[in-house]
Order: structure tokens, then C-alpha cells, then sequence
């Protein structure tokens, strides 16, 4: 019967943890989707946020900061350029960290892309913006495109033409020793016959 209550204890103690471990996780990621629901949200702001900043200041304060035009005309222009490179390059991260595709590397283009342009604006110290970046991606995109296909190719191989390249291996790995098993025999085979012979 005290094994009865005990294990009815235990067990009751145990399920209360598995729950409240269940809903501290349920609450950790209700938090997180609501963190990046919030920042989906307010990206429309973002990006049309220089239109509330003064169109012909050449210095902004805003709370305790203060903005300079950074070589553009205006500090308008300038958060113009800053926020047309940080909302997307925002949204693709998000995309990349919440994707569960196989081609999310893919994402990483894109990224890339808009992560140099945004490095350009900010050190912004010729006349021309968006222009030199392509050498850069095409560099990403050198390392990125053989990963994603590989990762196409071997899921491909796995689960559409039922090719699994660990069996694959195994099965030759078995061929090669039951080859030097045969090799083995073939020798011991001659030996045997020419122990024979000289008998």
C-alpha cells in the first residue's frame, strides 16, 4: 500500500514538473513570436520614418542623440538610405531564423546584399551607392550556391530516389573487406597447395 502512495506521489510530482517545464517553454516562445511579431509590425514605421524628421536639417537631436547628414544632403535623405537597407535586411533575417526549409541558406544571398549596401551607406564617402556590392555578393554567392545545392542534392537522393549515402558506404565498406577476405583465402589456398607439393 506505501508503494501504491508513493509511486502515485512520484508520479504526481513528476507530471506538475512536466508541465510547468511545458508552460515555461510555451511561455518562452510565445515571447519570442511576439518580439518578432512586434518588429514585423513596425517596420512599415521604420522605413517611412524620414518623412517625420526636418527635411532641410543638416543635424537632428533626438532624445539624447544627435543625427548628422553623414554626407548626404539632409539627415532626412539620410535615414531614407538607412531605413531602405535596414527594414529588408530585418525582415530577411527573420525569415532566415524562422525558416524551416531546406533552402534557407539561400536566404543568405539576400542578406549579404543588403548587410554590404547597408556598411556602404553608413560609410558613405563617394557619390555612388549600390553600385560596387555585386563583387562582394558574387563572392557569397560562390560559397553559398554549392552548399544549398549540395544540401538539395543529398535530400533529394534521401527521400525522393531512396538513396541513403550512409548505407551506400556501409555496403562498400563490407564489399572491400569480403574482397580482401577473398584475397586472403586465394592466398592462404596457394600456400596450402604449395605446402602440399613440397610434401
Amino acid at each position: 500500500m506505501k508503494e501504491g502512495i508513493f509511486f502515485m506521489q512520484y508520479f504526481s510530482v513528476f507530471a506538475v514538473n512536466s508541465v510547468m517545464r511545458n508552460k515555461s517553454s510555451i511561455r518562452k516562445r510565445f515571447i519570442i513570436e511576439g518580439v518578432i511579431s512586434f518588429l514585423i509590425a513596425i517596420t512599415p514605421i521604420l522605413f517611412y520614418s524620414y518623412k517625420y524628421i526636418p527635411a532641410d536639417a543638416a543635424t537632428w537631436d533626438f532624445l539624447f542623440f544627435t543625427f548628422s547628414d553623414n554626407g548626404f544632403d539632409t539627415v532626412s535623405s539620410s535615414f531614407y538610405y538607412y531605413f531602405s537597407k535596414v527594414v529588408p535586411l530585418l525582415l530577411l533575417v527573420i525569415w532566415f531564423v524562422t525558416s524551416k526549409h531546406w533552402w534557407y541558406h539561400a536566404i543568405l544571398i539576400p542578406i549579404a546584399m543588403y548587410g554590404f549596401q547597408l556598411f556602404n551607406v553608413i560609410t558613405y564617402d563617394s557619390s555612388k551607392i549600390d553600385e560596387n556590392e555585386i563583387l562582394y555578393i558574387i563572392a557569397v554567392t560562390m560559397v553559398i550556391v554549392p552548399v544549398v545545392y549540395f544540401i538539395r542534392i543529398k535530400l533529394v537522393d534521401k527521400h525522393v530516389h531512396g538513396i541513403d549515402l550512409d548505407a551506400m558506404d556501409t555496403e562498400l565498406q563490407i564489399l572491400k573487406e569480403k574482397e580482401e577476405l577473398r584475397k586472403e583465402r586465394e592466398k592462404l589456398e596457394q600456400r596450402k597447395e604449395s605446402l602440399s607439393k613440397k610434401a
